[in-house]
């Protein structure tokens, strides 16, 4: 019902790469929503719902506060060079898990309507073959390419990151004359380094 885009996680990808058990189940779940319910034959279902426009006024609200905040920090880059993003993420996270403990958030199946000696889920397990078939795969690439043309376009792409032009074009020219991933982010991590967090409690 007007929804643009409607994503439902595998219940183990926290843990691992779901298990096609686990994405049929997800898939599911958007085919129910979609052919059972009902709820598309209405671009808007719960249009003038005083919760639904209440929920929404408050976010927007609240949002942007944020924004503000940040602003007065001097910035996105400024709020997260001063610890600001970090903190208040950890603070979050901070005060979700205490309620949950608490029992003051209800999490069902972890703090609520639990099953006594649970079974661990079975995770995908990869066979290390598949690993080795791919190294090989990137070593006779690296055999069979123009090495020179990769240089020469990984050049091109260090030197564009050294100023403010679009770098798009020049990591294509990568891609295209073969260069993998990795080369490219050793490049962009040459030139920017690497993004160390300051621990923040």
């Amino acid at each position: 019902g007007g929804t643009q885009s409607l994503h439902t996680n595998s219940r183990d990808e926290a843990l691992s790469l779901p298990t096609e058990d686990s994405v049929r189940i997800a898939l599911r779940t958007q085919q129910i929503i979609a052919h059972e319910s009902g709820v598309t034959n209405s671009i808007d279902p719960l249009a003038g719902s005083y919760l639904i426009e209440s929920m929404t006024n408050r976010i927007e609200e609240e949002a942007r506060a944020y924004l503000d905040k940040i602003d007065n920090l001097g910035g996105a880059v400024a709020a997260i060079e001063q610890g600001f993003i970090q903190r208040e993420i950890q603070e979050s996270a901070y005060s979700y898990q205490k309620a949950v403990e608490a029992g003051e958030r209800i999490v069902v199946g972890v703090n609520k309507f639990t099953v006594e000696n649970e079974q661990a889920p079975e995770l995908l397990k990869v066979d290390e073959e598949v690993e080795r078939r791919q190294v090989e795969k990137v070593r006779k690439l690296r055999e069979a390419r123009d090495n020179d043309k990769v240089q020469a376009a990984l050049s091109q792409l260090r030197t564009a990151l050294q100023g403010d032009a679009n770098l798009m074009p020049f990591i294509l020219d990568a891609v295209r004359a073969y260069a993998t991933l990795g080369e490219i982010c050793g490049v962009m991590r040459e030139v920017f380094g690497e993004y160390k967090p300051s621990v923040i409690f």
